[in-house]
């Protein structure tokens, strides 16, 4: 809970893209040995399996082919976002303010359950924070990734209960959407020479 909330902080307080996607990297790690961590019982070949696909993923793949798009298109940070980096910083203790009171009224009736729903509320809420305030499509990326991240924590919390084809079609969903975005990214970069989102509300011919 302490990894995901300082994470999540940081990426609201960086500027810098590459920093950005090691944070990503780093908290996706750290989710994907989650299942390890709260699994009850004898460890199975099921949850394993789920901790490997979820680092591979999260930790390494997706960190990956964002570091590669923004090493072709030169991209380097986010200087002028549509919300400054102190207010969102700001914005994020209030959200985790928010998320640590509707997590503790859930209920759970554990605190290990309030905490990762908490966690998770705050997560998702710094993913749709990063995805509105940015202008970087790189960053919305990231913040799409983190807002993924907040759902995967849910179903952490109650690993027994969600079938493992629901969370293997999250990660394919993700995938999908980041290998997407990539392309995207690589040609709004080729045709318009920037990366920022708000310069596209005036196309011309």
């Amino acid at each position: 809970m302490i990894c995901l909330v300082l994470t999540n902080l940081m990426l609201l307080g960086s500027s810098r893209l590459a920093a950005c996607i090691r944070l990503v990297a780093f908290q996706g790690i750290i989710l994907g040995i989650l299942p390890l961590l709260v699994h009850e019982g004898p460890l199975t070949a099921r949850v394993f399996f789920l901790a490997f696909w979820s680092v591979a993923l999260k930790g390494i793949a997706f960190p990956y082919l964002l570091n590669k798009s923004i090493r072709e298109i030169d991209a380097r940070r986010e200087v002028e976002p549509f919300v400054g980096y102190t207010t969102s910083l700001l914005a994020g203790a209030l959200a985790l303010c928010i998320s640590l009171w509707i997590g503790f009224r859930l209920p759970s009736g554990e605190l290990g359950t309030s905490l990762a729903a908490s966690g998770a509320l705050f997560t998702m809420m710094t993913g749709l924070f990063i995805i509105v305030s940015r202008k970087k499509a790189v960053n919305q990326v990231l913040g799409y990734l983190i807002l993924e991240n907040g759902v995967y924590i849910f179903g952490m919390a109650f690993v027994e209960k969600v079938p493992l084809l629901v969370e293997l079609g999250i990660l394919l969903d993700v995938f999908v959407a980041v290998f997407v975005m990539g392309i995207v990214i690589f040609h709004i970069n080729r045709e318009f020479d920037h990366l920022d989102t708000e310069k596209l509300t005036t196309l011309k011919d």
